[in-house]
């Protein structure tokens, strides 16, 4: 039994990787770098259009919120005009100002044709 001679590892051999029979090594690697470096980029654009997704997701959440607030204010806005505007507002509004409503129906006016 000689342990210290050297034994003859054919050149395939040297270029597999140690996990055993393995089918990958060394030349096929280098020869589809760039088809690994294709995947790696498509990765990259996945991961960003899910971030893309989420940050667009947010701002439509936060624009659906804006509008519910505008819309509340407007009607809110809407119907307290509508309250203003009625006829006993009105003479209330007018009173402080020393306006009345007349109490003599309006007169007409007529212009002779000749």
């Amino acid at each position: 039994m000689n342990l210290f001679k050297k034994s003859k590892i054919s050149e395939q051999a040297k270029t597999k990787f140690p996990a055993g029979n393995s089918h990958i090594n060394y030349t096929w690697l280098v020869k589809h770098f760039g088809f690994f470096m294709f995947l790696a980029l498509l990765a990259v654009i996945y991961i960003a259009n899910g971030h893309w997704a989420d940050k667009t997701i947010r701002d439509i959440n936060i624009t659906q919120k804006q509008v519910k607030d505008m819309e509340y204010e407007y009607k809110n806005l809407k119907s307290l005009e509508m309250y203003r505007s009625r006829e006993s507002q009105v003479t209330q509004a007018a009173a402080s100002l020393g306006l009345k409503p007349a109490t003599t129906p309006p007169v007409k006016l007529v212009v002779d044709k000749k």
